[in-house]
Parts: structure tokens; C-alpha cells; sequence
């Protein structure tokens, strides 16, 4: 039963013309699937109601061909023959009592239409997002009322669907509506440019019109960024932000408020806290009688009781959250607060949606896989015999798939040659702005250690020579991977030449607590957070620091996590020289020498200390001493021991690795296609 405490969690709310079951709701959050990946789609949302959440959102969902954002796999509504798709989510919602809701978009600056080839149309003449050789067309009167009919046919569609919430969308700086209520995108001199009044006008409308439409039956949500975090040249939530709300106060059914834009509104843990957002949104409520929503990668149900009780939001929004645990509504219901798998905010899942993949997630290895693999988070399937398992090493891999299988009912035996579990997790926790990266070994480690199948052995180092002593027929290989001291990565095969002149560490060295000496230089090709991170690390302990890499910017991948900007701000904020473009060659008398990727010139830079963030070698030797022996019945490598790669991937590894142990043919390549919906 639940805490009498978070009863108010469970109270139900009226949404105009429906109700919400309770007050959990999955805010529309992308997920790489969309149209392409229907019945995938429909699967993952379908789940989260039966976890509980009460209100279940779609992705930003098209409403015609030249609001078209190809490659990006987003929902789509242009015509009647998208309705099949989009009921196949709104059954499995409903199916749980929960209510569906849909994101209309219209994305006019923000879309390029790379699949319809249409012209894009915006408030004004001017360049697409993105960087794409493109302008908008500025939309004339005839224009703005065609939107508005696109619009009203989506939000009937919509209802045609199935779904019970209704969006207009403003925010995050995807949608033509907060182009025209942006300064920065709105300098039209007609009724809808100018002054607030004016630029809100076309929002108005669509509001209204949707309402005519559809709200008879549907409930009609706005969802607007509040503030844009430009300071004066943005709409701000001190000023314009709340004006917006005054003006629009009473007619959409509920505020959906955030902060944009997608980068500002999804920050990582590594820059913002649990419920970050309450600076801008606080002041919603008391400006419309209408319920409001807002999110704040809330995982903590004390700090969802606080929102609702201190009147800052009357339903707790989740995107994050609600992927890294779908039940988390339902393990506050039943009084299980220590089995929530919490958000590390690491944004992995958005990643995938920035490669047009399906979603996937750190800690829920099973996101993105609940259609096409037949995974639960919550249910697996039992054990085929009573087999038990020596799992070596408790990284990532080790803890998911001990995990798992100990779910199943197998009993499980752990060797960790280490006195602490953790692995690599445990590791990279302790660096700067990492600390909820931990969660992914205490979420696992907690329940291991109250499983009576399990055991767990410290200080215990496996090798070829002792493995038969441990007795076992089933072996599971999960000892993970050492970061490269030879200048070998992605951006060159051969080994640095050195002279030895200057003191060489690797990731490793220093989170096992070897400290560099005096000036430190930071080579990169690894270009995810490892560097980043490790120059903050190395500014703590006292040393100058320099940070090189052959990309054009620091930490280049983590562009596709949202945080690049902000990376490469904070080390040039606290003062790391960068040096970019430039080729690692070789060290020569305390200096490393690097060639320019463009044009091969040659500079010279002194340093004590080089800290090599390049690649990672597998840990696997225990395995290949003996795999071709084959003496046991199973013999399995997984994790950075089978391949070096993000932590969700050595979690997925270890999953995966426990669903197919004991099938007669366990073919870890084999999933269903979704090859969409077939009304025939």
C-alpha cells in the first residue's frame, strides 16, 4: 500500500472534458520510432500505463508535408492513412486506464523538409535551424490560414485516433507558433508581428480553432516555453513569459510549461539538479486556474509531493524518468521506493533519437526493445532448469545480467577481484558532475544483495589456472576493458613515438588516484564526456591544463546528449587552453608535437603530463585462454569485455545475455521487424 504521504500523488485531475487517473504524466518525449517504428512505439507507451502513469504522450507528431523533418523519426499525421499507427498506441494506453495525448507540430523554422522537398514556411524570410543551406518562406495571410486548417484537420484526425489530450505546441523552439512569438524569429510589421499581442495572435487562434474542433470530447493542452534563457533578447519568464500565460490564461485545459530550447529543457546531471525548472515555472499557477504541468528529471516522490503541495504544479511532467523506469507510479503506489530504477540524466535517449534510432536507455535496458524483443522492465521470463552461474567481474554487464538472471531464478555466484563492486560505474561516478552515473550500480547491487539465489565474492580474481576450482558448468565473462597508453584511437592506428620525456597517464591511472604532474596536456579522440571531465578533474587537483583534440570542438559527440555547448564553455571558463584540429604525432624533448588534421603544420606544446582519451582495450584474455577448450557447458563474454562502449550498452549486453541463456538456440541477433501498421 502506499505511504499515506503520497496519497496526493494519487488524486485524480480533471483536464477539461477527461480526467487523469492520477498525477504521473509522461510529457511527449521523441524516441526515434515514431512513424517508421509504429507498432515499437505503441508497445514502449503501452507500458508505461500499465506502470502506472496516467497520462501517456506521444513525440512531436507532423501535421503536413511541408512541416516535414526527415531523417528524424517523429510521429506523423498528414492524412487519414496515418490514424492506423497512431491508434495502435492510444489502445495500448487505454488498455491501462490511462489517458493518451498527442504533440501537433507544425516546425516551420526548425523543418527542413528533406522527404516532401515543399518549401519551408516560417513567420519570415530566413535561414532553417540546423546549419542547411535553406531559407523559409515568410508566410503570407493565405498561408497563416491554411496552418490553421492543418491544424484543425490534425486535431480531428487526432480524435479520429483515439486520443484524449490534444496539443497546440510553443516551445522548445520547434514549433512555427513560438517562432512567431519569438523576437529573435518575428520581425513581421503586420497584426502578427510587432508587439505581443500580435506575435501571440496565430497561437490564440489555433488554440481556439483546436477547442471548436475537438473539445467536445478532447482535452486541449498548450505547451510553451516559458522563458528561452536569452535574457532580453528572449522571451524571459519574469516578463513576456508570464504575459503569455495572462493573456492565454483560461482557454487550453492545461499548461504544459517548460524552458527552452530541447537543450536548456533536457539538461544532463552533470549541469542542473532534480527539479531545476521551478525557477521559471513556480509562478504559473497563480496566473491561470487551469492545472499545470512541468518537468524537472523528477525521480524522488518527496520532491513530487513538495511540487504539488508548495502549488508549483498540479501534475508531475516526466520524459526521462519515465524511460529509465516506466513503473516508477506504480512502485510509489505499492510502498517500493528502493526498486525505482532512477534517471542518471546522462541523455543516452536522446542520442538515439539524434541518430534516428529507437530509443534507448542506461538504466532500463529493456527501452526500445518491449515490441521487437518482447522485454519487460518488469517481468522476465523463468529459468529453464536449475543451472547456477559464476558470473566474473561486477561492472555494468556483470550487475544487469546477475540481475536479470537471478530474476529468473537462477543462482547466481559473483567473483570480484576488487574489494567494491562497481566496475567502471563506480569509477567514473567519483569524477566531476558524475555522481548520479552511480545509481546504475546501486540500483542493481541493492537488490543482488537481498536476493537469497545470490552471492557475491570480494577480493576473489579469477584466472585460467583457478577457474576449475570454482566448480561451475555455466561461466559469464564481464571483466570489462583498460583504457589504450599507446595513442591508438579513431583518428590513427599507429602508436605514439616517445622519448619518455614526459609522463604518460590514461583515464584509468588517474581514477585509480595516480596524480598528474605540473602542466597536463589532454589528448582526445574518444570526444564523449571522459576528457571533459577528466580536465575538470585535473584543475581541482591544482595543474594547468590543455586540451587537444583532432575534432573542431571539445567533447564532439556530446552534441547528440545536448551538453557540448556547455562542456566547452566550462573549460573555457575556468580557463583550459584548447587546441583543436590538431593530430597527436609524437613527444620530443617535453613537448608533444601535433600536426594540423587541415593543413599537417607542426606545433609544439609543453607539458609535463599527457593524459591519452583515445580507446580501450578488452579485458577478455580469461576468456580466450580457454575458448577454444570449450569445458564448460556455457561460456559467454559480455559487456566492454566483448566490445569497449557506453555504459548502456555494457547494461544491454548484460541483459540481453540473461534473456537468451538456457534457449536451445540462443541467437542474440534475432528480433522482430516493424514493418508498421497493414489496415489490410
Amino acid at each position: 500500500m502506499t505511504s499515506s504521504r503520497y496519497d496526493i500523488l494519487f488524486e485524480k485531475v480533471k483536464i477539461g472534458p477527461v480526467t487523469a487517473p492520477n498525477r504521473f504524466y509522461q510529457v511527449p518525449h521523441c524516441n526515434g520510432m515514431g512513424h517508421r517504428f509504429p507498432r515499437s512505439l505503441a508497445k514502449m507507451r503501452g507500458i508505461k500505463a500499465e506502470g502506472g502513469w496516467g497520462v501517456v504522450c506521444t513525440e512531436e507528431v507532423e501535421i503536413h508535408p511541408s512541416s516535414d523533418i526527415t531523417p528524424y523519426n517523429q510521429g506523423r499525421l498528414w492524412d487519414d492513412s496515418d490514424i492506423g499507427n497512431l491508434r495502435l498506441m492510444t489502445d495500448a494506453v487505454h488498455e491501462h486506464g490511462s489517458l493518451a495525448g498527442i504533440e501537433l507540430v507544425y516546425q516551420g523554422l526548425a523543418g527542413k523538409n528533406h522527404y516532401s522537398r515543399l518549401p519551408t514556411l516560417g513567420p519570415t524570410h530566413a535561414s532553417v535551424a540546423g546549419g542547411y543551406p535553406m531559407q523559409a518562406r515568410a508566410m503570407n495571410k493565405r498561408d497563416i490560414k491554411e496552418l490553421r486548417k492543418w491544424y484543425r484537420d490534425a486535431a480531428i484526425r487526432s480524435k479520429k485516433a483515439g486520443f484524449d489530450i490534444v496539443y497546440t505546441y510553443a516551445g522548445h523552439g520547434l514549433s512555427v507558433l513560438m517562432h512567431f512569438l519569438s523576437r529573435q524569429h518575428n520581425d513581421r510589421t503586420d497584426e502578427y508581428g510587432g508587439s505581443l499581442e500580435n506575435r501571440a495572435r496565430l497561437l490564440k487562434e489555433v488554440l481556439i480553432d483546436t477547442k471548436e474542433a475537438v473539445g467536445d470530447t478532447c482535452a486541449v493542452a498548450l505547451r510553451i516555453a516559458v522563458d528561452e534563457l536569452l535574457g532580453k533578447n528572449g522571451i524571459q519568464a519574469s516578463g513576456e513569459g508570464s504575459d503569455i500565460i495572462e493573456m492565454l490564461a483560461e482557454i487550453p485545459d492545461l499548461w504544459d510549461v517548460n524552458v527552452s530550447s530541447w537543450e536548456n529543457d533536457s539538461q544532463t546531471s552533470r549541469f542542473s539538479s532534480e527539479g531545476f525548472q521551478e525557477q521559471y515555472t513556480k509562478h504559473v499557477k497563480s496566473l491561470t486556474s487551469k492545472p499545470v504541468v512541468g518537468v524537472g528529471r523528477f525521480t524522488s516522490p518527496d520532491t513530487m509531493v513538495s511540487q504539488i503541495k508548495r502549488g508549483v504544479l498540479d501534475l508531475i511532467g516526466a520524459a526521462r524518468p519515465s524511460i529509465a523506469d516506466p513503473f516508477l507510479p506504480n512502485k510509489i503506489k505499492n510502498d517500493k521506493l528502493d526498486t525505482i530504477r532512477e534517471c542518471i540524466g546522462c541523455n543516452i535517449c536522446v542520442s538515439s533519437d539524434n541518430y534516428a534510432a529507437p530509443i534507448r536507455c542506461t538504466q532500463n535496458p529493456t527501452m526500445g526493445e518491449e515490441w521487437r524483443r518482447d522485454w519487460h522492465p518488469e517481468k522476465i521470463k523463468p529459468k529453464h532448469d536449475d543451472a547456477s552461474i559464476l558470473i566474473v567481474g561486477t561492472g555494468p554487464a556483470g550487475l544487469e545480467c546477475a540481475h536479470a538472471l537471478a530474476n529468473r531464478g537462477y543462482d547466481i555466484v559473483m567473483a570480484e577481484k576488487k574489494s567494491v563492486a562497481g566496475g567502471r560505474v563506480l569509477l567514473e561516478s567519483r569524477l566531476p558532475g558524475l555522481s548520479e552515473w552511480k545509481r546504475v550500480m546501486d540500483y542493481r547491487l541493492n537488490a543482488l544483495q537481498q536476493m537469497p539465489n545470490v552471492e557475491i565474492y570480494y577480493e576473489s580474481e579469477v584466472t585460467p589456472e583457478n577457474l576449475d576450482e570454482f566448480g561451475f558448468e555455466n561461466i559469464i565473462v564481464a571483466t570489462g576493458s583498460t583504457w589504450k597508453n599507446n595513442g591508438q584511437g579513431r583518428d590513427g592506428r599507429q602508436e605514439l613515438k616517445t622519448d619518455g620525456s614526459i609522463k604518460i597517464l590514461t583515464p584509468d591511472d588517474l581514477m585509480n588516484g595516480v596524480e598528474p604532474e605540473g602542466e597536463v596536456l589532454i589528448y582526445d579522440t574518444d570526444h564523449y564526456y571522459m576528457a571533459g571531465v577528466l580536465a575538470n578533474k585535473c584543475l581541482d587537483l591544482g595543474n594547468q591544463v590543455t586540451y587537444m583534440s583532432p575534432a573542431n570542438r571539445v567533447s564532439d559527440w556530446t552534441e547528440n546528449t545536448l551538453e557540448q555547448q556547455r562542456i566547452q564553455s566550462q573549460l573555457m571558463n575556468k580557463g583550459v587552453k584548447l587546441s583543436l584540429n590538431q593530430n597527436l604525432l609524437e613527444i620530443i624533448d617535453k613537448q608533444v608535437v601535433s600536426g594540423c588534421v587541415y593543413s599537417s603544420m607542426e606545433s609544439r606544446t609543453s607539458c609535463k603530463t599527457l593524459v591519452l582519451v583515445t580507446e580501450r582495450t578488452p579485458n577478455d584474455s580469461l576468456y580466450t585462454a580457454i575458448e577454444s577448450q570449450q569445458p564448460f557447458k556455457h561460456f559467454a563474454l559480455i559487456g566492454d569485455a566483448y566490445a569497449p562502449g557506453i555504459i548502456a550498452q555494457a547494461v544491454h549486453s548484460g541483459h540481453l545475455e540473461a534473456q537468451v541463456f538456457g534457449d536451445k538456440n540462443p541467437n542474440k541477433n534475432v528480433f522482430k521487424r516493424d514493418k508498421g501498421y497493414n489496415p489490410a
